[in-house]
């Protein structure tokens, strides 16, 4: 018997923040009508604490609330939680409009707008995260005297895993699966405790919320083995993580992106050079804080250059797959990318190409990382946030209240990241100095 509803808004960073309702509350006052909750939860950092410079809500308008309304179709057990499921809801305004800077209502937008070109996004999420031994504390660090990996050496494709890791795995994938979120993949990756986890193609914006249901799933069983999850992009030197998007396009049902010959079509061939065109002045949305550009690093299978290219790794557009399943892949995001605005960089990327036929460059068939004639990923989220917030193409896809909204969250990581003194530092010149 169901008790308790989880009633979640995704916030900036792609968490779930809201509310245990008892059910029978649930029911009664808030699933016709939705409920109040703090603006704040989408114009604060990660660690929510409050700051300035947000038009939506601040401290000179007193952090008023927003009224968020469930979207009852997001509705699902949580079987990791004992009698509980969890409900999705958005933000609206006063007048009952969407507040236009929510991930949720951002990502609906793009989809408009692919939309008024007969086209319709499907999506499998590809992310990768760390498990480590133990529970992570500020105090007790990662590495030496600190939190190990879950396994010491690169388990990659490996099927000889720990007792532990075994558990782990067949935990997530059961729960998962009765969730309604059958998994298509687990697998260990190259860095110690490194996995991967895949999902079926489905709509864009299921993808997205169900992306966020699989986060809280594998954080929450992790902790109850003993272990620590982490999304970061980079979490150790040399480690990086990502979340890679795989899109196809459809009309009516039916797969655009191969010909008959196996090749992509004019349609696609279009997208693909709007995502080379329009991400580098995207990049707060994929890598959001500084330490997700410490991941693009040469030959690490994190791309550095805007290159496209036929099953290529080193490329930040991948055209992977076979007949009715070849498809895009988008290699630029982190981990700890938000996945509804990563989408939408995404699709907003390939609504520029087809409305503007752009053609692509000729594709890389070698290694990317030495593409020297293609342009770069930002290097950083000081230049990431000043491109974002210039780039025409970006103020067009997206409009200047959510340029501003997002431009104002990368400042705080970076002023965050300016006036904080870290172990690395110290490590290097504390008696260099």
């Amino acid at each position: 018997m169901i008790d308790t509803v989880f009633y979640a808004l995704p916030n900036l960073q792609g968490q779930l923040k809201g509310k245990r309702y008892g059910a029978r509350h649930f029911l009664d006052k808030v699933a016709l009508d939705g409920a109040d909750m703090c603006a704040y939860l989408l114009a604060t950092d990660v660690e929510m604490s409050p700051h300035h410079g947000f038009d939506l809500t601040s401290w000179d308008s007193g952090f008023e609330d927003t009224r968020v309304v469930p979207d009852l179709a997001t509705l699902r057990p949580v079987p990791w939680m004992p009698r509980t499921v969890l409900v999705l809801g958005d933000a609206v305004d006063a007048a009952d409009a969407p507040v236009e800077v929510a991930p949720r209502q951002i990502l609906r937008t793009q989809l408009t707008r692919l939309a008024a070109h007969g086209l319709h996004a499907q999506v499998g999420l590809e992310t990768e995260f760390l498990l480590y031994q133990g529970t992570y504390t500020p105090t007790t660090g990662i590495g030496p005297g600190g939190l190990v990996p879950a396994a010491d050496m690169n388990l990659d494709y490996a099927l000889d895993h720990t007792p532990g890791l075994d558990r782990y795995f067949r935990r997530l994938q059961t729960a998962l699966a009765k969730a309604g979120m059958p998994v298509e993949a687990i697998k260990t990756e190259s860095a110690p405790g490194q996995v991967e986890v895949t999902f079926p193609h489905s709509g864009a914006l299921t993808a997205c919320d169900q992306h966020l249901v699989f986060k809280h799933a594998a954080r929450t069983l992790a902790d109850r083995a003993g272990m620590t999850a982490t999304f970061m992009a980079a979490p150790e030197t040399g480690v990086g993580s990502g979340l890679h998007l795989h899109l196809s396009l459809t009309r009516g049902g039916t797969p655009i992106l191969p010909t008959p010959d196996g090749e992509l079509s004019t349609i696609d061939k279009s997208a693909v050079a709007g995502l080379l065109e329009a991400l580098p002045g995207l990049a707060p949305f994929y890598a959001p804080n500084v330490n997700s550009y410490k991941r693009y690093l040469g030959e690490a299978f994190a791309p550095t250059r805007m290159a496209w290219g036929f099953d290529n790794r080193t490329c930040a557009v991948r055209v992977v797959g076979h007949g009715d399943g070849l498809h895009l892949e988008v290699r630029l995001g982190g981990a700890d990318a938000n996945p509804y605005l990563a989408l939408s960089a995404a699709v907003a990327g390939i609504v520029h190409g087809i409305s503007h036929d752009l053609v692509p460059p000729r594709q890389c068939v070698s290694n990317a990382f030495e593409a020297s004639q293609a342009p770069l990923v930002p290097l950083t989220l000081e230049q990431a946030r000043s491109a974002f917030r210039h780039s025409p193409i970006t103020q067009e896809a997206f409009g200047e209240e959510v340029v501003e909204h997002y431009a104002q969250l990368a400042e705080i990581e970076i002023d965050h990241q300016r006036h904080t003194v870290t172990d690395a530092e110290q490590a290097r010149w504390f008696t260099r100095a």
